[in-house]
């Protein structure tokens, strides 16, 4: 990851384990977040969302649909999200990643974990009718 030039933000869930201060450690950035709330995001978009048992922890206060959508807002075409959780809730992250016509590259299951990799495509949707 070291020579690809791509813009990370670490992010930490404000209910998970507190591990900002390793972070500014090793003299990255990052923030805390609600992920039940928007990301503010102004000035860019992000190459790479890495979510380790996100979904499974917020489905206690918040719904998976519009958190995807979300990742989906942030995340700029040609962008990867990878995503460690529960089989279900990768499960379910995957069927709304590829509802938005992400490219699911990679998805692995063993003992009730799971693994996906998704990369955002360019895809936007064809004009249908000619207006007037």
């Amino acid at each position: 990851m070291r020579d690809h030039k791509i813009w990370v933000m670490n992010v930490v869930n404000v209910d998970a384990a507190d591990t900002l201060p390793i972070i500014f450690e090793r003299g990255l950035i990052g923030m805390y977040h609600d992920w039940c709330e928007s990301f503010s995001t102004y000035p860019r978009t992000y190459d790479l969302l890495h979510a380790d048992r996100l979904f499974s922890k917020i489905k206690e206060r918040c719904a998976v649909l519009p958190v995807v959508v979300e990742v989906d807002r942030i995340v700029r075409p040609g962008g990867s999200i990878v995503v460690r959780d529960d089989s279900g809730a990768v499960g379910e992250v995957e069927r709304l990643l590829r509802s938005l016509h992400w490219d699911v590259r990679l998805t692995f299951s063993k003992n009730g974990e799971a693994l996906l990799y998704a990369e955002k495509s360019d895809w936007r949707p064809e004009l249908l009718a000619d207006p007037l």
